[in-house]
């Protein structure tokens, strides 16, 4: 992997990001009060479940299967 691949995967992750707030900026606000409510072990398995199916597809992508 080279440095701009690194920087190309992080402007696409930031374009990604923005496209929510941009589109629906009032549900994004209804679904951050609702994350706020949750417990410390459903965010934590929420966001391992998240990096595993992103470590996944990224080995997919990558023509590791």
């Amino acid at each position: 992997m080279q440095w701009h691949d690194l920087w190309a995967a992080f402007a696409l992750y930031l374009v990604l990001e923005g496209l929510i707030p941009f589109a629906n900026p009032g549900g994004m606000r209804r679904t951050l009060a609702m994350l706020s409510g949750l417990d410390d072990r459903t965010l934590r398995i929420g966001g391992l479940l998240s990096m595993i199916a992103g470590a996944l597809l990224l080995y997919a992508v990558r023509g590791g299967a």
